[in-house]
């Protein structure tokens, strides 16, 4: 997917999303979840984290 068609997609603008690539900006969580939305899939599985599970346990 280009930056153009996520942008798009999330309803931001094309060189916001290139300076969250370039990791020249900071993205808030809400941003996040609008790419997040964008791509289909959930928060968990946009950050694959086994922290997003309700059922795991702290070690």
């Amino acid at each position: 997917m280009s930056q153009k068609d996520l942008a798009y997609a999330s309803d931001l603008d094309r060189s916001y999303i290139a300076s969250v690539e370039n990791g020249q900006r900071n993205i808030s969580i809400v941003n996040i979840e609008k790419i997040a939305v964008a791509l289909g899939v959930t928060l968990k599985e946009f950050f694959g984290n086994d922290k997003f599970d309700n059922d795991s346990t702290s070690s």
